[in-house]
């Protein structure tokens, strides 16, 4: 028996995957507030919804902001974070504070204010490099780096909450989403949203490494969904998902196929590898399936190409 969603908060919900997970919300007739303290998160995320939701500019490190924000929920959507790898090996203190601390606080703010459930937002990064493919959940992690290491300790301290406090947890380990909104002006952005912005000003781009690396890349609405059956799905509290599509794609042909869009021509400069970065990413989402549900809809050519036509328009505007 599926569970409804009443009201809910969305951590980083002016964030890239936040600010769908709100939009899709509001959708369905929820209630819905948003904390983002806009470090990375953008307004203009929420203009579709800005208007029938409740904005708090606030941080998830400050208690009384998260309390207050949480105050009433049944469901809290954990997106906030510091997202990336090479960020969090530059700042691993700092990153720790926001990914570590803060989501501590997210789950005792949950449990203070009685809410039934917590979705986070894990990664695929707590596999690390080993070479099994496809990674299943049963795996052992083998973090590479300060951020796998953050999102594997909110997977401990989720279960924990969830077997001493009875506050109802499922993390979700997100592979390589993309998809609108996606920031392509930091240079910690995802790749496809980096490439597409290279490809779109006819720049050559960077790949460290060979290029020969794959990932499985996941359409932001693909793990939309995935949240929202994670939020109401009765039996699957205290557990741990892949959310994938089970394909997976050559970092080399993902800037092809990026300039066949574009129109552009220009071979990629390869550099170094970073250190952290894992080679080969792929998930098993036969849990997800049988579990919550969950099966990805957007063909990734179909999700290649929205995302180039929302780039496009964003270009424009910049």
């Amino acid at each position: 028996m599926a569970l409804t969603l009443g009201k809910a908060l969305v951590t980083g919900g002016a964030g890239f995957i936040g600010s769908h997970i709100a939009e899709a919300l509001v959708a369905q007739g929820c209630e819905v507030t948003v904390l983002d303290n806009l470090s990375s998160g953008r307004l203009s995320n929420l203009d579709v919804i800005r208007e029938r939701i409740t904005f708090v500019e606030g941080d998830i490190e400050d208690p009384e902001v998260l309390s207050s924000a949480a105050r009433g929920c049944d469901t809290v959507f954990h997106q906030a974070a510091v997202v990336s790898v090479p960020q969090t090996i530059h700042q691993p203190v700092t990153s720790a504070a926001v990914n570590d601390l803060g989501t501590i606080k997210v789950l005792e703010a949950a449990r203070q204010n009685g809410v039934r459930r917590v979705v986070l937002a894990s990664s695929s990064a707590v596999y690390g490099d080993v070479p099994q493919l496809p990674k299943t959940e049963a795996m052992a992690p083998s973090p590479l780096s300060p951020y796998a290491i953050q999102k594997l300790t909110n997977e401990f301290y989720a279960e924990l909450y969830h077997r001493m406090y009875a506050l109802q947890t499922v993390c979700l380990r997100y592979f390589n989403v993309y998809g609108p909104r996606q920031d392509p002006s930091s240079p910690y952005s995802g790749v496809i949203s980096i490439f597409m912005r290279k490809a779109l000003e006819n720049q050559q781009p960077m790949i460290y490494g060979d290029g020969r690396q794959t990932r499985d890349f996941v359409f932001v609405k693909d793990v939309v969904q995935a949240n929202i059956l994670a939020a109401t799905h009765e039996s699957v509290s205290g557990r741990v998902f892949n959310i994938g599509t089970s394909n997976s794609v050559e970092i080399n042909a993902l800037w092809y196929s990026i300039a066949a869009l574009a129109g552009c021509i220009l071979s990629p400069e390869h550099v170094d590898p970073r250190p952290g970065d894992i080679v080969h990413s792929l998930a098993s989402i036969q849990r997800a399936k049988e579990q919550l549900g969950f099966q990805p809809v957007h063909d990734f050519s179909e999700g290649l190409q929205k995302t180039f036509e929302w780039y496009r328009q964003y270009a424009r505007k910049e």
